[in-house]
């Protein structure tokens, strides 16, 4: 008799022994499952299923329903067999027909459900306990159907085009709160993974990546193309603008520097009124000239500067002497105690202002993540073209995992399946399966019973 539990076991005892104080092997019962397989560990069995005392119970209850439509048709059996032996009317033939069909539908069905399981009473008939005996087997088959029918390309790309995955993601990002969730949780993953950082492995990066192809990648060529640009866009004429304004008024309000200036320089002999009277002249020459250079965009020294600035601009690309200069001067520039201690910095500096912003939720920075993840949100929601662009990288996304990597995602099935232990497996599956099953034996005996009634009565018309 089978229980919840599984088989029923006598209780563990010490092994007996014989006059001769030599241990007898303990018997195994009829019903006991073999020990596990070599190379199994006893009780790997899957995560997922639990040891619930509320199903076993159930289970249980489901077995005695089963087995009790089992011995009632034993019963029925029994009494209309002895009644229509002993003379009793012309039904009690139906009636034992239909019990004794009742019965073979039921014990074959008890076998059936059994033999998945276990041996049906310990007796090794072929073809029985096949979730123990073939679970390697049932996991490769399920494994290889997983991969053929769920894990397709095209399979998964149908699936994803229905999910609607970029509508469903816009209609929730453009709901009020989701975007300040979103961007709280892109905090708090930047804070973990700043923290997880070592700051000597980070610097040692920075000099590696950053610092050393600075120093290795020529600086002419580049900045000469830069200020080409510039000077072909004109943007340069605003600093040249800014230049001029200042000189003028630093010319308009230093009169008397250039008063003391031109004193300065004058001969020991010249009279003092002269002096002045020279460096009025100059003064007012150098005024004029400074406002005639601000005020006229077309002035000689305005073109000058255009010239030199593109002769410069060519030479910064072209010519080596000039190149090494720049080489020399960035040379200086990055060996500079000032720069090298401010490069040493760099990621320290670059850290705290990381975590700054993201532990303040005011910060700009979070703000305009918030703002752009907004923004998001509702062009997803708005725009059909944005979205069917982002279905499809997703849909090629996936088509190409899968299509690449199907064997191996569907084979953790057949491999985790096989480090299983077959027997414990075998009483999990059945504590989570076994009561539904139980139905097939009630089922077994009601339809044998009909069916053995039906046999009986066409037998009796013939007849």
């Amino acid at each position: 008799m089978q229980t919840a539990q599984g088989p029923d076991r006598s209780p563990e005892l010490d092994p007996p022994t014989d006059p001769v104080l030599r241990p007898v092997p303990a018997v195994r019962t009829a019903d006991e499952d073999p020990p596990p397989r070599p190379g199994k560990v006893p009780g790997a069995t899957p995560t997922g299923f639990v040891d619930d005392p509320e199903k076993r119970a159930r289970l249980r209850r489901m077995k005695g329903v089963a087995l009790g439509f089992l011995l009632g048709a034993a019963v029925v059996w029994i009494v209309f067999l002895l009644w229509e032996n002993n003379g009793g009317p012309a039904f009690t033939g139906y009636v034992r027909a239909a019990a004794e069909a009742g019965m073979v539908g039921g014990l074959a069905d008890w076998f059936a459900v059994t033999a998945l399981f276990r041996h049906p009473l310990g007796i090794k008939i072929p073809h029985t306990a096949l979730i123990p005996r073939k679970k390697d087997q049932l996991g490769a088959s399920l494994s290889g159907f997983v991969g053929e029918n769920f894990l397709a390309p095209r399979v998964v790309g149908e699936k994803l085009r229905a999910a609607q995955i970029s509508l469903r993601l816009g209609g929730w990002l453009s709901s009020p709160g989701n975007a300040e969730r979103v961007t709280a949780e892109l905090a708090t993953v930047v804070r973990g993974a700043v923290t997880v950082l070592r700051d000597d492995e980070i610097q040692a990066v920075v000099d590696q990546a950053v610092t050393k192809r600075v120093v290795a990648q020529p600086w002419g060529p580049p900045l000469g193309r830069l200020l080409a640009g510039v000077l072909a866009d004109g943007s340069h004429r605003r600093l040249v603008d800014l230049i001029c304004d200042r000189a003028y008024d630093w010319v308009r309000t230093n009169h008397e520097t250039v008063m003391a200036l031109v004193s300065k320089q004058a001969p020991s002999w010249s009279p003092r009124f002269v002096d002045g009277i020279i460096a009025d002249r100059l003064y007012a020459e150098a005024l004029s000239f400074a406002w005639a250079v601000k005020s006229d965009q077309e002035h000689p020294l305005r073109k000058a500067i255009d010239r030199f600035l593109v002769s410069f601009a060519a030479d910064l690309q072209d010519d080596p002497e000039t190149g090494e200069r720049v080489e020399a001067i960035k040379q200086q520039l990055l060996e500079h105690p000032d720069v090298q201690a401010l490069i040493s910095r760099a990621w320290a500096t670059g850290k705290a202002m990381l975590l700054d912003a993201a532990e303040d939720p005011s910060s700009q920075l979070r703000l305009r993540v918030t703002d752009g993840i907004k923004r998001f949100g509702e062009r997803l929601d708005t725009e059909a073209e944005l979205r069917d662009k982002i279905d499809g990288w997703i849909v090629d996304a996936a088509s190409y995992v899968v299509g690449n990597y199907s064997q191996e995602i569907s084979t953790l099935i057949s491999d985790t399946v096989s480090r299983w232990d077959g027997w414990e497996t075998s009483r999990k599956v059945e504590l989570q399966v076994g009561r539904d099953l139980q139905f097939i034996r009630i089922n077994g005996t009601l339809v044998g019973a009909l069916a053995g009634l039906v046999i009986y009565s066409v037998g009796e018309l013939l007849i």
